[in-house]
């Protein structure tokens, strides 16, 4: 399932590279010394479309997705965490396809800190900065048809994502956009 996803950060190395290089020079801030990119009101979303298997990847800061990083200590956070899961877990509701594209869930994977499941060895500093990282693999029977891809119900979801920075690789190359709640679509 990861073939695709791992390939495009290869591609667009240049790219992360430059971005590497000017978030260095604007990076004071973070006192942990930590080399992941780690910004709150952000996510990335990385999406691949290979005859018909379109492969999305969402890595996201946890605070995004639930509004706190740490362990869910309380009923009232575990059950925010139940709910943002059951969400991820509706990968056709978050991210809107064309019907007449036909695409099904082929498989998924949701890891997390906070789901007990991201088979991670953690030290104090991460479990400050919690991530959310979701992979789905989708089955599209009329892939010529997918135009767009509509975050509009991602955004309304988790209202702490102000901001997807989505990489695609398609049929027609690949690209880069910067998706917010009032610009939430990107075409094919």
């Amino acid at each position: 399932m990861r073939h695709l996803l791992l390939a495009l950060p290869f591609a667009l190395l240049p790219l992360a590279v430059a971005q590497a290089a000017h978030d260095h020079d604007h990076d004071h801030h973070d006192a942990h010394g930590s080399l992941d990119k780690h910004e709150h009101g952000v996510a990335a979303l990385n999406v691949a479309l290979d005859g018909q298997t379109l492969e999305l990847g969402l890595e996201s800061p946890a605070m995004n997705i639930v509004g706190f990083e740490h362990a869910a200590n309380s009923d009232a956070a575990r059950a925010k965490v139940a709910a943002a899961r059951a969400q991820l877990e509706q990968p056709l509701a978050l991210f809107a396809l064309p019907p007449e594209a036909g695409c099904t869930v082929a498989g998924q994977e949701l890891e997390s800190p906070l789901f007990g499941n991201d088979g991670h060895d953690h030290d104090h500093d991460e479990h400050e900065h919690s991530d959310i990282d979701a992979e789905y693999r989708l089955t599209c029977a009329q892939p010529e048809q997918l135009k767009t891809l509509d975050l509009s119900a991602f955004f309304k979801q988790f209202p702490g994502t102000l901001k997807l920075n989505v990489q695609l690789i398609g049929p027609n190359g690949q690209k880069g956009a910067e998706l917010t709640p009032a610009n939430p679509r990107l075409g094919f």
